[in-house]
C-alpha cells in the first residue's frame, strides 16, 4: 500500500475541558497518514483518481472548527471516521498536537490508527 500524508496541518479552534479553554482559540497541529493505492492516479496523472490531500485538509479544518469538543480523543475519532468514509483510504493514522496544553511541555497530543470497516 502507498501512503499519502499531511504534516503539521495547523488549525486554530476552541477545544478543551476547562472554562478558560472554551473562551479562546488554541492551535492544533495534525499529522495524517492515509493508506491507498496511487498507481492509477500516477499512471493517468488525474487528480480525480488520487487521494486529494488538499480536500482532506479542507475537510479536517472545516470539521475541527465547526463544533467545539472537549477532548482531543473525541476529535481524532470523529476525523478518522470522516476520512475513512469520505475518502479512498483503507487506513488512517491521525496525530494531533496541542502545544499550549501543558506549559512545561513542547506539545502534548493523541495518536490513533483506524481501519475502514469491511
Amino acid at each position: 500500500m502507498d501512503k499519502v500524508f499531511i504534516s503539521q496541518l495547523h488549525v486554530d479552534t476552541i477545544i478543551g475541558v476547562y472554562d478558560f479553554e472554551k473562551e479562546t482559540k488554541q492551535s492544533l497541529y495534525f499529522d495524517i497518514e492515509m493508506l491507498c493505492d496511487i498507481k492509477l492516479a500516477a499512471k493517468t496523472d488525474d487528480i480525480a483518481l488520487a487521494l486529494d490531500y488538499a480536500k482532506v485538509s479542507e475537510r479536517v479544518i472545516a470539521h475541527t472548527t465547526a463544533k467545539p469538543v472537549e477532548l482531543l480523543e473525541t476529535l481524532v475519532e470523529q476525523l478518522a471516521a470522516i476520512i475513512l468514509t469520505e475518502f479512498a483510504t483503507t487506513q488512517v493514522t491521525i496525530r494531533v498536537s496541542k502545544p499550549a496544553a501543558v506549559a512545561q511541555a513542547r506539545t502534548v497530543g493523541v495518536e490513533i490508527t483506524r481501519l475502514k470497516a469491511r
